[in-house]
């Protein structure tokens, strides 16, 4: 088993939990297992019909919470002003003849890492499908382009060990701070022997992609366990710093 580190980070980004096709899109506070296996599969050219999805059972995920984001929220609008036949189609084959509205949430400034644990020959296929993809990645919505570097490592020995110790932080120093570690949130899909001080929270989340049809979506559930690790202030640093050392961390590897 090995892994490969994913950087979550961009303007924008709105991992769906609940809605679909209704009024409300909403969007979980940390990405979904349904919206990163759907950008792997994207990657790879599966389309959301073809099936397959299994080939992705086998992934673990942890996601390290570098910065939660603020929560945006867009009123949005389709088909307003149209006549009726160019307005938003209904599911009977119809026209609905006035403006749809939406309220569509996002996640603005947010940023995650996420450590992708497999058995190596799928964490090869999904860095090689990552750094060529069929269909651009995007962070739950096709309007959320993420930030470089995306890829921060193909492959790694221990990737949750490089959540803890390696990857650097997306955050600045804090101020005034005192000690030599800072808290940071994380999720893990198994429980962690993380800091018996920092107890996990258990949370049921319905986000395990069963199908991506476009007419037949369902989604399975999963336990997730969110807790605090403190991690080595030293991974934290002046914001003017932050692109250098990611892309040193990215480009160490390439060099190995």
């Amino acid at each position: 088993m090995s892994g490969l580190l994913l950087r979550l980070a961009g303007p924008l980004q709105s991992w769906g939990e609940r809605s679909a096709f209704t009024t409300v899109r909403d969007t979980a506070p940390f990405p979904t297992r349904s919206g990163i296996v759907g950008m792997f599969a994207a990657a790879e050219g599966i389309g959301r019909g073809d099936g397959g999805l299994d080939r992705y059972d086998d992934l673990s995920l942890t996601v390290r919470v570098d910065r939660p984001g603020d929560r945006l929220v867009d009123y949005h609008t389709v088909g307003g002003g149209q006549p009726k036949a160019r307005t938003a189609a209904t599911s009977g084959g119809s026209n609905k003849g006035a403006a749809v509205i939406t309220r569509r949430h996002y996640l603005s400034d947010a940023v995650f890492v996420v450590a992708v644990t497999a058995p190596d020959e799928t964490v090869t296929r999904l860095a090689d499908a990552l750094t060529r993809p069929h269909w651009a990645p995007y962070l739950g919505r096709r309007s959320c382009v993420p930030d470089e570097p995306f890829v921060l490592r193909r492959h790694v020995g221990d990737p949750e060990r490089e959540l803890h110790t390696g990857v650097p932080l997306t955050r600045t120093t804090p101020p005034g701070h005192s000690g030599d570690t800072v808290d940071v949130e994380f999720l893990y899909d198994q429980p962690s022997s993380g800091d018996p001080a920092q107890p996990a929270d258990v949370i049921d989340i319905t986000d395990v992609p069963l199908s991506f049809a476009q007419h037949a979506r369902a989604h399975g559930v999963r336990r997730l366990y969110r807790t605090t690790r403190r991690l080595p202030l030293a991974l934290t640093g002046p914001q003017g710093e932050l692109m250098d050392r990611l892309i040193t961390y990215a480009r160490t590897e390439e060099s190995a």
